[in-house]
Order: structure tokens, then sequence, then C-alpha cells
């Protein structure tokens, strides 16, 4: 029969946070408990004997505690087959009784690593035991229940009441998918650590936390996110964050973490940026964002690195929007944007600190470090005889932070502390700049003494041609091409400043 009644239990964990309501079902049904060590002192001291594991193998916990429970008498209990004759003939010739259940976590590895532990205490960390019962457990899941996390004790507990002490043959083999996720999660960490500095080519990635999104990015796709969102934000309002709207969500943070101090507002649309404003009070910030493109600011996704109060949130209340981030809110504040219960309004936790990205291509995966390069004005140089003004150099960098994330081709139009305009995603850095010169032009922005950024160098001066006419004096951009003196000179000649960073900025 595939429900197998439960009167053995090997339990051994490192986290005994709620066990103990497991513990009581367990005796209650009449289970006989295995353990050793720290579980066996808790399980007596909630007044149920335990047989040590120590007494099932002949032999004492030994090297410091690394090896306990690697015995036949142990694993043969767990791993022999109860339909299997001959299995059934040797576990009574050697006096094997059966384990049906076993509950045994891992050492704290990750978290150890986390913790910054020395490389000594990360080591004893590494579960030899454990996850070798696991999966054993997991591996007969046809006649043992295994329970490899604390994770997983409430559904535990829940399977025991409702089926008085027994399990399904379905039970025992979800319960084993979920042993071998906890396995093959910790060896990921375990290779990780070691991988440092060695590079060894193996993609390995682990994130135990998932959550099936509405659909992906259009409705006839599945979509489903892993990670733990709740880690970086709590959700005050609205409906659940669809795939695109996450993708728009790590382009706003990602542009908002390149402005360390000052009030900054951003509003992004399908990942590019349509306003971007630095000032002195998010409600001013705010205002200037929204001016650069106020069609595109409808539905799109807003961000600040400070506070709203309710004098920002009243005019930001006044804009159809998808989602609002900030770090916090004033009571009022909240309780006007919660006024569209659709609104997505999220309190951003903490900052992103990812170093890595990677995406699925053609029929693997390709992995990089993230952009961190941020342009200041340590690597700028300066190649036209004209360097920029104080000004100027301030507004060429805030136009290279935008850039920076804003998909190629792109140049972005700006003056100190505003995006005016940019263009995005084009097939030339022409059409680029065109794209944003007729979108500065159409919501009422003069170019004259603006600056330009752009992602990659200038292959014809044509680009700096184009700017000059619109009155633009100053640029900043990698430099690079075996044709930069052209663009140079041409500035040099109409008295317009260029500097060079040395770091492109492609977005794809």
């Amino acid at each position: 029969m595939s429900q197998l009644k439960i009167s053995r239990a090997l339990i051994s964990v490192f986290y005994k946070d709620n066990l103990e309501p497991i513990i009581h079902l367990l005796a209650k049904l009449g289970v006989e408990f295995v353990s050793t060590g720290g579980t066996q002192d808790y399980i007596e001291k909630l007044g149920y004997q335990v047989t040590p594991v120590e007494k099932l193998t002949g032999f004492p916990s030994i090297f410091g505690g690394r090896v306990k429970t690697l015995h036949p008498a142990i694993f043969g209990g767990i791993l022999y087959r109860r339909a299997d004759t001959n299995d059934v003939g040797q576990a009574k010739e050697y006096g094997i009784d059966a384990i049906d259940l076993v509950i045994v976590d891992l050492y704290p590895f990750e978290e150890t690593v986390e913790k910054g532990g020395t490389e000594e205490d990360i080591i004893e960390k590494i579960d030899i035991g454990g996850i070798s019962l696991i999966r054993g457990a997991a591996k007969n899941f046809k006649d043992v229940l295994i329970v490899a996390s604390r994770d997983q004790y409430s559904d535990t507990l829940a399977l025991l009441q409702s089926k008085k002490g027994a399990s399904d043959l379905a039970d025992r083999k979800k319960f084993a998918a979920m042993a071998f996720d906890v396995t093959s999660h910790y060896d990921t960490a375990i290779f990780n650590y070691f991988n440092q500095g060695f590079n060894i080519p193996s993609f390995k990635k682990s994130i135990r936390h998932g959550r099936t999104l509405r659909y992906g990015e259009n409705p006839h796709q599945q979509g489903i996110f892993f990670g733990d969102l709740d880690d970086l934000f709590e959700q005050c309002n609205g409906k659940e964050l669809s795939y695109n709207n996450l993708v728009d969500v790590d382009a706003a943070l990602n542009l908002v973490q390149e402005f360390e101090t000052a009030t900054v507002f951003v509003i992004i649309k399908h990942t590019n940026a349509c306003g971007v404003a630095l000032a002195p009070t998010v409600k001013e910030a705010y205002l200037k964002a929204y001016q650069a493109d106020t069609i595109s600011a409808f539905g799109g996704v807003l961000a600040t690195n400070k506070a709203i109060d309710l004098e920002s949130a009243a005019e930001i209340n006044k804009l159809f929007f998808e989602i609002l981030i900030a770090p916090g809110y004033d009571d009022e504040a909240l309780a006007l944007l919660k006024s569209k219960k659709n609104r997505m309004i999220l309190v951003r936790k903490k900052e992103l600190n990812e170093k890595r990205q990677y995406k699925s291509i053609l029929n693997g995966v390709i992995e990089q470090d993230l952009d961190l390069k941020t342009d200041s004005v340590n690597n700028l140089k300066v190649v036209t005889r004209r360097a920029p003004s104080r000004e100027e150099m301030s507004a060429l960098l805030f136009a290279s932070k935008v850039c920076k994330h804003t998909k190629s081709n792109t140049i972005v139009l700006a003056v100190n502390g505003q995006l005016l305009a940019s263009g995005v995603g084009q097939t030339s850095r022409v059409d680029a700049l065109q794209q944003a010169i007729k979108k500065a032009s159409s919501f009422g922005f003069a170019l004259k003494d603006a600056v330009m950024a752009s992602d990659a160098f200038f292959p014809f001066p044509d680009c700096v041609e184009i700017a000059s006419q619109q009155g633009i004096r100053s640029i900043i951009q990698p430099g690079g091409s075996v044709k930069d003196q052209d663009s140079i000179d041409f500035c040099d000649k109409h008295d317009m400043a260029m500097v060079f960073t040395g770091i492109r900025h492609f977005k794809h």
C-alpha cells in the first residue's frame, strides 16, 4: 500500500524552532525517537524517551562531531527497501530496524559565509552526515518520509495531523523533491564559495524563493520570479507586481542608486528614463522629472531616494502611474497615494547589491559583471582646448549617469540636475541624437548651453556637428574611435568642450 504509518523517527536538527509541536504529535502517536547531541537533549527535556544514535552504532560521536550517524545501523534503517525480500532479510540478519521518518537539517553554511566567518568556521559548517541522511531518505521515498528544512515543519505537522501519523506515496515523493531542492542549493553554495578565485567555468545558481507571476512579458507567456522581494520591499498598496513591473522596478532602482546623496526623482517607461531630476525637495525633483516628458510619464514607474511627504504626494497623486518606490512615506502622504487601489506603493528597505548578471541566450546562459563603473571627475580627460566650466562638468556627470542606464544606442541631453530628452535604442547614434532633439523641442526645451552624453564613441564628427547647431556647448563620451580627432577638431573650431571617460556604457 502507498500509505505508510510512521513508527520510528530519526531527528537531528540544527534549528529547533517550531519543532516542538511535531515532537508532541509523534509521541502521542507512539513513534520511537532516535537522536543524538543537542536534539536528543531537546526531546528528552520535552519529557520523551530517546534512543541515542550511539546505542545503535556502537560508536560515540567522534572527530569533533564530524562522524555521528555515518553507520549501516542508521543508513541501513533508512535505505533498505521494505518490499525487497533480500533487503528485508539482510536487515533482519544484521539487526537493523526500519526508520520511517527522517527530520534533519543542514549546518548553516551560507549564513556563516554571509557573516564573514573564518575559513575554518566555514569549512566546519559543511554538513556531511546531515546531507547524506537527507539524500538517503529522499532516495528511498517509497518507504521513508524526509523533512529537510525547518521551512517544511508546518506542512509536516499538517500532514501528520490529517493522516494520523501516516503519509501517502505522493506525499513522500513531494517531500523528497523538496529535500533534493535543499541539498542541491546547499552544494551550489559550497561550490561557489570554493570557486572564488579559481573561476572554474561552471554556471551554478540557486534561488529557493519563487513566486508565480500573473504572466510573463505578454499575457500568453508564463512568468516566475525567483528571489525574495520581501527582503527588498514592503508593499503598502496595489496588485501583485508583474513581470514587466519587476523589470522596470529594477531599472528604476539601479538608476536611483547612482545618486548617493542628492535628492533624485526618476520616471521609468519600458526600462528607460523619461524623466530624471535633482532638486532640494522630492516635490521639486518630481516636477522637474515630469516636465521632461509629460506624455511618457503616464503609466510609468516612479522612484526616489528620499521619504515622500504630503506636499510631494499631492503633486504625484495627479499623475496616473503604475508604481511608486521610496524609502518611506509620511502617514498622510501614504493615505493619499493609496486612494487608487491598483497603484503599487513600495517601501524600499535596502539597496541592490548584486555584482553579477546573467540571462538565457541561444542554448545557454551568458554571465557578466554588472556595470558598476560610474563616471567621475577623476576619470575624465579633457580633450579640447576649452575645458568644461564647473556647472557644465556637473551637468555632464549627471547626463552620463542617466546615459549609462539607457538602452543603446543612446544620446542624453541635459542641464545640471535635469534630463531634457534622450534618444534610446536606436540603430545609429545620429538617429538617437535626432530623436532626443525632436523630443526636447516637443516639450519646449531650448538646447542652448545644454550638455550631451553618449554611451559609446562617435565614429564620425556628425553628432558633434548636429549638437553644435542646437547650441550644445559641452559633450561627454567614452572616446576610442580612430576618428576621435575629427570630433575634437570640430569642437575646438566651435569653442565646444569635450571630455573622454574611457569607459563605454553599452546597454542591450
